[in-house]
């Protein structure tokens, strides 16, 4: 996976996250009446290591952990493109400061952990982490991917289709009172 995939999927899987937790975030929805209350105080630490676990199955631990050592890399690549000379320097550099970046990423992972953990219950997280580690879990993580991937390919035409649709018929509709764009 390239740094940009990495990176996109990352935004995607926070996407993904924060839209979940917007719309269990209603009043009266069983998101809401289950969460910590706002204010309660930080999840347990059994939340945030179930939460951790969550998100090491769906990808985003793996997904940070590569960001640091793709940045480095196409660093090193951009500067000794023009200054190749300094290709040996800039990689013994590069190594001696990547653990800095690892800590970052890492510190980065936990506060998502805690973040998901604060917007579920202990039950929930543990549940959720449970239910990823079970047979079914399991086999939704395998095909999620692949059907993301026909999901999109039939969603984009459609989304392409839709764009055209609606300015037409906006179109049309603004004409019968006498304005055209």
């Amino acid at each position: 996976m390239s740094l940009a995939q990495a990176v996109k999927a990352f935004v995607l899987a926070v996407a993904v996250l924060a839209s979940a937790s917007a719309f269990g975030a209603g009043a009266d929805s069983p998101a809401a009446a289950t969460a910590p209350a706002a204010g309660a105080g930080a999840p347990s630490a059994a939340a945030v290591a179930a939460a951790g676990e969550i998100l090491g199955d769906i990808g985003i631990k793996q997904t940070i952990a590569i960001i640091v050592p793709g940045m480095l890399t196409e660093l090193e690549r951009n500067v000794t493109n023009t200054r190749p000379e300094i290709k040996d320097s800039l990689r013994e550099t590069l190594k001696s400061i990547q653990p800095e970046f690892d800590k970052s990423a890492q510190d980065i992972f936990n506060q998502a952990a805690t973040l998901l953990a604060s917007q579920m219950s202990e039950k929930e997280a543990i549940d959720t982490a449970a239910f990823f580690a079970s047979p079914t879990g399991k086999k939704y993580l395998a095909v999620e991917p692949v059907f993301f991937r026909n999901f999109s390919a039939v969603a984009d035409p459609w989304r392409q289709q839709l764009s055209v649709d609606i300015l037409e018929r906006a179109r049309a509709e603004m004409k019968k009172k006498g304005i055209e764009f």
